[in-house]
């Protein structure tokens, strides 16, 4: 079994580039996207009873 060497260099400039902090960035809190996600599946079920 060989180590890859690269592996945290090769993943060093993603997290930075996920960390950087953008102005214009669309921000939408985990809870909406969650009560969205269950309202979804709960309207696809109706239309599925239907």
């Amino acid at each position: 079994m060989s180590s890859d060497s690269g592996g945290l260099m090769s993943s060093a400039g993603l997290v930075r580039y996920f960390d950087a902090e953008d102005r214009n960035a669309v921000r939408i809190d985990p809870r909406t996207v969650v009560a969205f996600g269950a309202l979804f599946g709960l309207f696809v079920q109706i239309l599925n009873a239907l």
